[in-house]
């Protein structure tokens, strides 16, 4: 059990496995935290500030720099009451066979509407939260793992794109909030992808449910009971739903319309 107290300097963190890593009032770790291969891992109740594109070398782009967390081949991590924000390439991402991972009651976010380092991304700033499955043609690695489901998540202030993009991974998605306004999408159906939404909350955003371009014939996504209130963009709807994985376990759904309030004052360190 690893306790942390304070702001911790700017730094890249590697975390092993078999312990727990919990932020007193108002920790905050800076940089970049590192998590390839960690096994049986709780991060609660922190603040996780990336490098905001100050970590790029000269002629690159955002993209190039670091996460604020990188998890690749691990296994059996928990992310709960986390407030994640301004990675350079992203988040919070999950590639290279990750797998069973519960992200709740956590916050994505960017502290401003970044311009892109260099020139791949443009204005966007690549404010791209959260990639599980890193390529299209990783399905031998990819298949049968990233295993993740999001709950009591917020997508909130300058967050683009890829809340989450999925390749390959079966996703359970509910009670989450997106309120995102000036986004290009939120959920990204991928190669291979199999999601389930149930019950989340879309408010002011564009293209809740992005089925264009991502996906191949083996891609899947099964929604039930999410709100939609003033959005625009494309109009979600369900591709191949019967062929949806079922989650292997009970959750506690709640009504749509109760969303805000709740995940708003429960998202985030406590």
């Amino acid at each position: 059990m690893i306790y942390v107290k304070g702001v911790l300097e700017a730094g890249s963190i590697t975390i092993g496995s078999n312990k727990t890593i919990a932020g007193l009032c108002g920790a905050e770790l800076h940089g970049h935290l590192d998590m390839n291969g960690s096994v049986n891992v709780i991060l609660r109740n922190l603040k996780v500030v990336g490098y905001n594109c100050t970590d790029v070398s000269s002629g690159k782009s955002c993209q190039d720099g670091a996460d604020a967390i990188t998890v690749q081949k691990g296994h059996h991590l928990w992310f709960d009451h986390d407030d994640i924000l301004d990675g350079s390439d992203g988040n919070l991402d999950m590639t290279h066979a990750a797998d069973f991972i519960t992200v709740s009651w956590t916050r994505f976010r960017y502290s401003s509407a970044r311009a892109d380092v260099g020139s791949d991304t443009g204005a966007s700033g690549h404010r791209y939260s959260n990639l599980i499955g890193h390529s299209d043609t990783n399905s031998s690695e990819d298949s049968g793992h990233l295993r993740v489901t999001f709950h009591h998540d917020w997508w909130g202030p300058y967050v683009l794109e890829r809340m989450p993009r999925v390749r390959f991974g079966q996703v359970h998605l509910f009670n989450n909030l997106y309120d995102s306004s000036g986004d290009d999408y939120c959920i990204g159906l991928g190669v291979g992808a199999s999601i389930r939404t149930e019950k989340n909350a879309f408010l002011g955003v564009k293209t809740p449910l992005n089925l264009t371009g991502f996906s191949d014939s083996a891609s899947a996504i099964a929604s039930d009971g999410n709100l939609y209130s003033n959005t625009k963009g494309d109009a979600p709807k369900d591709v191949s739903a019967g062929s949806v994985f079922q989650p292997p376990y009970a959750s506690l759904v709640t009504a749509a319309s109760q969303l805000e309030a709740d995940v708003k004052a429960g998202a985030g360190p406590k």
